[in-house]
Parts: structure tokens; C-alpha cells; sequence
């Protein structure tokens, strides 16, 4: 039985606001702002809370349960940091008021980005870009910038590990350059022979994800990026994965150029469905000046008697403004927050136990299923969703882990593992949990070889049961329902 429409729980008469008189005089809108014909439903306002309650209870969240999404750091968000993301100063203030005015919310934008630049090792920051391929998107544009400013105007190839974030080749073909793909070595590294065979004067740079999405930490990561130096090519460095990182390594340290930071991954905020996100882009000297601007910097020193005086500052070869105002200033509060509470060494027992968790499961699992690259992984790994003696695929794995009340995985990702399962535990969740989800997996993997139709059938225990995905993304339903007679109009 599903949920009742909004439209169904009306009932003519119920009233959710009773507004007062007015205490001006009443003015007739003029008849082009009124649709007669649109059906508003009536409601008293606990009908309409009790029904948008019951709609949530439907969805997974990380506040419920446990959320191995691999390859998007699903972690628990403390809840500190969702109240000072609330607070009257930040929420109440508008972007376009006189810098005089918001020097509070100015100074914490500031301090984030020295913070940021200190965990990377980067030299400037900008936190304008939205999420992290939008960080991706404006990675790539400074790295032509660069090229272009030189008066190298013949770099138009990036190349791409087979092993990197899907969204990489779609940020550099959006700006018409031709992606070429690097495979991986049996180790899951970049292939050394096949990078330097790709190196010429016409590659701009290398976008490397590392931890690569195979959850493995490249052995060859200096040698990979002296590789593409050499050919006058930048390194990018995808920053999603740093939650393996931080604390340990910094990213410039290795000579990687340019990279984007999912501050709504690492450093907290709730992002399902689709936002919101964050992704500040830090670059290396030589790079500074091509930043989105403007960039918030100290515009007067201060002294004993006076702070310093925030404002904003624009690089002198920009690449112009890549979003409106100055970022989603929602989440770089929360990471604020996140990164001011954990410390120095809070951040890196945050990726020390991210990766003891990941390889805490990798071990208990990789008797039940094969692991194509069985060393020890950095946040996460992966494993291919098959059964020896079965016809059960990653999908029907996915879905029976719904019924033992767990999210599944990421699956089919990377493109590189067959029947891939990408599971990334992130450092919130305990023993406990961890032997709990892997007893699911190694049970399912049981219930594959005695009793597949469980799997092909499931799920069992959801408000709806397996759904015709590709109908779903070809036929889409974006209205759920409307009155009949409305409908016929």
C-alpha cells in the first residue's frame, strides 16, 4: 500500500493558515495571475506534516543507517556543525551587502582557505565552485589558462587513467579537449610505459584521482607526475577521495598542480539527492593568478586596536567568475566547523580510521568474493558481485542488501572491475557495524548458491520492490499525480 497523494488526503473546507484581516485595503489581482482551473488541495497542517513524515520514513539516510557508498565519503555529519551553519550572523546576511557588514562571515571564508592550503599544501584557494566537478570543470579551465598564456596554444589532449572519477573526461571534453585514457598496470597503478607513450607537446595535463577509484594509492605517484612534467603537461588531482589522505599526505608535496576538494565529502556536509556541495579548487604558484575571482583576501592589515579588514580580491589573469556570489557559503560553514573541531589530529585519525575500517572489511570479505586488486587499500575497495556456482550479478547483491536493512553499494563502478561493488565504510562506523554489514554480504553470498531467486526477486522488505530502472530513466513521471478531470484538460 503506498502513501496517499497530497491530492487524495484533500478535503474541501481544511485549512492549514487562517490569516488575518488585512489592515490595508483589499486590491483584486489582476485575472492574468489567477488559474481558475488549478486544483490546490485543502489540508489542516497536521495532514500535511503527518504526510510529508510518513513520505520520509521511505528514505535511506545516513542518520538511520549505515551507507557504504563507495566513491562519495557518506559519512555521519555532527550535528554542531549543522547548528552553526543556522546561526542568525550567516543566515540572515545577503552577498551583496557592504563588506563592513559581514566581516565575521568574510574572516571565516579566509581562515578556511588558509586552512585548506595548509592540509594540500597549495599556495591559493578559491571556494567558488559549487561541487566537485564544477571544481573539476574550473581545474581544467585554469590549466588551459596556463597553457594559453604562454603562448602554447597547441595543448589540447588530456589524459585520463581508466581508473579516475567518471566525471573527469566530461569536465575536459565540456571544454573541446580531446581525452585520451591511460590504463591500468596488473597493481592497479597508471601504466608507467603506456603514460609516457601518451606524453607529448600537445597534452595539457594529467587528471589523476589518487586514491584512485579502485580505492588503491598509486606506488608510482611521483614518478606518474615527473612523467608529465617532462612533456610540459599539469597535473590535476581529483580531491574527492581525500578523506584517505589527510593529515598523511599533502597533495602539492607530490607535485600534483591543480586540485578540487569535496568539502561536502571530506570535511562534512549531508549531500544525497544530489546536493549541496562545495568544491574549492586549490592550485601551486605558478597557477595563482588564474583563479576565479574575486577571492576573499585581507585588504588592511590590522593591529592591537583594529582586526584586519576582509574583503575581495581579483587575480590578475582570472578566469572570471564561475559562479554567482561567492560559493555555497552553507557547506563551507559546516566544513569550517568540521575541520575547527577535529584539529590537526583529528583529521588524521579521520583517514587513519577510514582506512583501517575499509581494510577491515576488505579482509573479512575477500574469502566470498574476488577481489581483483587484493593489497592493502587506502578509504576503500573494490569487490566483483559474483557468486562462483551462480547467476547472480552485482545487482541482485545490491538489492538482497536492502532486506538485511542496509544501503547498498556503489555498483558497476569503476568500469574497469566486472559486476563491480565499491564499498567505502568512512571512519564514523564501528566494529559493530562493519562485522554486521560484511555477515549481510558473506550470508548473501550463501543465498546465491541455495536460493538465487531471494536475490533475482529482491527486494523483499522495502515500501517497493525492485523497480524497471531503465523505464524509470526513459519514461519519465515528474508529476506523481493530478485529478482527473484536471488531467483531462
Amino acid at each position: 500500500m503506498t502513501e496517499p497523494t497530497i491530492y487524495e488526503l484533500s478535503s474541501p473546507g481544511r485549512a492549514g493558515v487562517t490569516f488575518p484581516d488585512p489592515d490595508v485595503p483589499r486590491a483584486k489581482l489582476p485575472d492574468s495571475l489567477l488559474r481558475a482551473d488549478l486544483p490546490l488541495p485543502e489540508l489542516a497542517e497536521v495532514d500535511v506534516l503527518r504526510h510529508y513524515v510518513n513520505l520520509s520514513k521511505y528514505n535511506y539516510n545516513v542518520d538511520g543507517g549505515f551507507y557504504p557508498l563507495g566513491s562519495c565519503t557518506m559519512k555521519y555529519n555532527p550535528k554542531i556543525n549543522e547548528d552553526t551553519a543556522r546561526l542568525p550572523g550567516f543566515t540572515f546576511t545577503h552577498p551583496l551587502q557592504p563588506i563592513e557588514t559581514v566581516q565575521g562571515n568574510l574572516a571565516l571564508m579566509y581562515t578556511l582557505q588558509e586552512w585548506l592550503k595548509e592540509i594540500s599544501g597549495f599556495t591559493a584557494m578559491t571556494l567558488q565552485p559549487a561541487a566537485g566537478a564544477h571544481g573539476e570543470l574550473t581545474g581544467v579551465l585554469i590549466m588551459r589558462a596556463y597553457h594559453k598564456d604562454r603562448g602554447d596554444a597547441k595543448r589540447v589532449k588530456m589524459l585520463i587513467p581508466d581508473s579516475a572519477h567518471g566525471t573527469n573526461p566530461a569536465s575536459s571534453g565540456m571544454i573541446g579537449l580531446d581525452v585520451v585514457q591511460i590504463p591500468s598496470d596488473a597493481r592497479g597503478n597508471v601504466d608507467l610505459a603506456a603514460l609516457k607513450a601518451a606524453c607529448d607537446e600537445t597534452v595539457v595535463g594529467l587528471m589523476l584521482t589518487n586514491p584512485n577509484t579502485l580505492g588503491l594509492f598509486d606506488e608510482h605517484v611521483e614518478e606518474v607526475v615527473k612523467i608529465v612534467h617532462e612533456c610540459g603537461g599539469l597535473v590535476y588531482g581529483d580531491g574527492a577521495n581525500l578523506n584517505a589522505l589527510l593529515g598523511i599526505l599533502r597533495p602539492a608535496d607530490v607535485g600534483i598542480d591543480v586540485m578540487h576538494f569535496n568539502l561536502h565529502k571530506t570535511f562534512s556536509t549531508p549531500h544525497g539527492g544530489g546536493g549541496p556541495g562545495s568544491g574549492p579548487v586549490g592550485v601551486t604558484e605558478k597557477l595563482a593568478e588564474f583563479l576565479p575571482s574575486p577571492i576573499v583576501g585581507i585588504l588592511e592589515e590590522g593591529n592591537d586596536d583594529m582586526p584586519p579588514l576582509f574583503g575581495f580580491i581579483t587575480q590578475k589573469k582570472t578566469i572570471g567568475r564561475v559562479k554567482s556570489f561567492h560559493g555555497h557559503f552553507g557547506v563551507i560553514v559546516r566544513a569550517y566547523t568540521y575541520i575547527a573541531m577535529h584539529g590537526a589530529d583529528g583529521l588524521r585519525q579521520v583517514a587513519e580510521y577510514a582506512v583501517l575500517n575499509a581494510n577491515y572489511l576488505r579482509t573479512r570479505l575477500n574469502k566470498t568474493y574476488r577481489l581483483p586488486f587484493d593489497r592493502i587499500c587506502m578509504h576503500e575497495f573494490v569487490a566483483e558481485g559474483k557468486v562462483e556456482g551462480s547467476d547472480i550479478r552485482a545487482l541482485d547483491i545490491a538489492k538482497r542488501l536492502m532486506d538485511y536493512d542496509f544501503h547498498p553499494p556503489t555498483n558497476y563502478f569503476p568500469l574497469i572491475v566486472h559486476e563491480a561493488l565499491m564499498i567505502e565504510p568512512t571512519e564514523t562506523e564501528n566494529k559493530v557495524t562493519l562485522d554486521a554489514f560484511a555477515d549481510a554480504l558473506i550470508k548473501i553470498a550463501e543465498e546465491a548458491k541455495t536460493q538465487p531467486e531471494l536475490l533475482h526477486e529482491a527486494p523483499h522488505k522495502t515500501p517497493f520492490g525492485r523497480m524497471d530502472e531503465v523505464k524509470a530513466a526513459r519514461e519519465l513521471v515528474l508529476c506523481c499525480w493530478l485529478p482527473e478531470d484536471y488531467e483531462k484538460k
